[in-house]
């Protein structure tokens, strides 16, 4: 079962493992911020709609539209 950003709530810990085929646009931008396959994020706050979602990754803190959410395909880690 593949799973996205989107899926994920505050707190969880994951691994980016691939993005969304359908969706190159989105694709490069996720790569353009660091997030390639194999980095570790953390999901640090959801706005009450569901957009934005923050993350912490690589040291910083980077807020995602829904949209590029559910472009990034992740495996969570159990913490």
């Amino acid at each position: 079962m593949e799973r996205t950003l989107a899926d994920l709530q505050v707190g969880n810990r994951a691994t980016v493992v691939g993005y969304d085929k359908s969706n190159t646009v989105y694709r490069r931008k996720l790569l353009a911020m660091g997030l390639t396959k194999g980095t570790d994020f953390t999901v640090n706050r959801v706005a009450p709609l569901g957009d934005p979602v923050e993350i912490a990754v690589r040291g910083f803190h980077l807020s995602l539209r829904r949209d590029e959410a559910t472009a990034l395909l992740v495996e969570e880690v159990n913490q």
